[in-house]
């Protein structure tokens, strides 16, 4: 079932579309044809990869520059028109979908690679880069910017900033926040400021900076930002290691870290999730119908001897939880067909029916214990569930199947076991996302992580950056 834009989370506003006159603003400030309201482009912008949910827009504006925004946010801000910021539509909690109308503000035309400063090791970008794309023009330099999220391909810069986005590579070297140094942004009243500077320390005043990342968009629109960059890693190994038990799988995540390993990457995909994978990627990766999970672990570092001993200790060392027959990956075309496969899960478990991913963390000794909790809420209310994710720093995708009910607003029963989901992730010591953020669809559950002190906080830290309440409202938690 579809929810179409008159039906919006917490306290909507009515629609009342955008008057003519906001219309000739509009044109005049970014040009007639970036400027968009046929029903075949709201339509376009209704949704984004969460779920199977749509709002359409009254507008979608494409600016190329920082003062358009802040031209287009003062009208906005003026007449509250409410405004939803938009990367590449790839997000997972409904963050760029325009539940009150109003306009999208899709940041695709501010595309360009501004800066690669070898010197000090930044790059300076505009907000609608994809991110693999910055990522190969670091890389020609030699530089490194780690951020890998499976979408990377497709998904913008901006928007990693947005939901502070990890992927694989964050167990060793972090998620974004630990590389914007400075970004711009425009205010919802129409201010452009920079929040930090172009500096690897700053104790000058609160951290601005990390406050925006993270933000889901609520705050400001970033329209540039500052990259800290370092060395690219001259060689990388990968294997895959198959475990007959789910929970031996997850065990064996702490026991890497304990004996002093730390992969660049270490991904658990339970063998469910793996088949269905396999029915949309051609493979050659042997998979046996005895084995319940595969941990993908990786290496990286400058000397190859040194890596393919670390590699062989971690075989040896996990020779003792269970495993099958390890696959080595020798050579490029093999390492690009493993994270193919892993890359491809989500894409491909959505399409076979797990249409309700959860992103929970927990601190990494307990994913046994997410893992058979997850297991026996299936079997109490009624869903069947896949995980895999980014074991290495215990963060866990969970995508939910339960017939006839495509997203997690619809059925009363998933929104009672999500909410036993979560609190049992808090009970484990977790939170309730790790890296897609809170958006609309996760909001409901904030009260089980944060007392009502905390949310006011965050409520009177929105109102005192958007005083109208129109960059998109209605996220993270309800303000009015």
């Amino acid at each position: 079932m579809e929810k179409d834009s008159t039906k919006a989370y917490g306290k909507a506003r009515a629609r009342a579309g955008i008057p003519a006159e906001r219309l000739a603003e509009f044109r005049k400030i970014i040009g007639e044809e970036y400027v968009l309201a046929d029903e075949s482009s709201l339509s376009d912008y209704s949704h984004d990869e969460t779920e199977h949910l749509h709002y359409l827009p009254d507008l979608v504006l494409k600016p190329r520059t920082a003062e358009e925004i802040s031209a287009v946010m003062r009208i906005c801000h003026q007449y509250r028109i409410p405004v939803t910021p938009r990367g590449a539509g790839t997000g997972l909690s409904g963050g760029a979908l325009p539940q009150l109308g109003g306009v999208v503000l899709s940041m695709e035309r501010m595309n360009s690679i501004l800066k690669i400063d070898e010197r000090n090791g930044q790059v300076i970008t505009e907000p609608g880069v994809i991110t693999e794309v910055l990522q190969n023009a670091v890389k020609e330099r030699g530089l490194f910017y780690p951020p890998d999220p499976s979408s990377r391909g497709s998904c913008f810069i901006g928007g990693n900033i947005a939901e502070n986005s990890g992927g694989p590579k964050a167990v060793k070297y972090g998620v974004v926040k630990d590389y914007v140094l400075n970004p711009q942004m425009v205010l919802p009243t129409g201010e452009i400021i920079w929040t930090g500077a172009n500096v690897l320390k700053n104790a000058t005043g609160y951290n601005l900076t990390q406050l925006v990342v993270g933000s889901e968009g609520t705050l400001g629109i970033v329209t540039q930002i500052v990259l800290k960059l370092i060395p690219l890693p001259a060689h990388d190994l990968l294997m895959l290691v198959p475990f007959r038990s789910l929970e031996k799988a997850g065990e064996a995540v702490g026991a890497i870290f304990r004996a002093g390993y730390t992969p660049s990457a270490l991904e658990l995909v339970e063998i469910d999730a793996l088949m269905i994978t396999r029915k949309f990627v051609d493979s050659a990766i042997p998979v046996t119908a005895d084995i319940e999970a595969h941990l993908i672990i990786e290496v990286d570092g400058n000397h190859p001897e040194t890596l393919m001993k670390e590699m062989e200790a971690i075989a040896e060392l996990l020779s003792g939880y269970d495993i099958g027959e390890v696959y080595f990956a020798d050579d490029a075309r093999q390492k690009e067909e493993l994270w193919k496969l892993r890359r491809r899960v989500a894409e491909a478990v959505k399409i076979d029916g797990y249409t309700i991913e959860e992103d929970t963390v927990v601190p990494r000794a307990e994913l046994p214990a997410l893992i058979r909790g997850v297991k026996a809420l299936g079997k109490q209310y009624g869903f069947h569930a896949v995980c895999y994710g980014h074991a290495g720093d215990g963060n866990l995708h969970i995508r939910i199947n339960k017939e006839g009910i495509s997203n997690s607003q619809e059925d009363p029963e998933i929104i009672r076991s999500l909410r036993a989901l979560f609190q049992l992730v808090r009970d484990l010591g977790g939170t309730i996302s790790g890296e897609h953020g809170i958006g609309l669809i996760q909001k409901e559950f904030m009260d089980i992580v944060f007392s009502e002190v905390q949310l006011k906080l965050m409520r009177q830290i929105k109102k005192v950056f958007d005083p109208g309440n129109i960059l998109n409202a209605g996220k993270i938690f309800d303000t009015e």
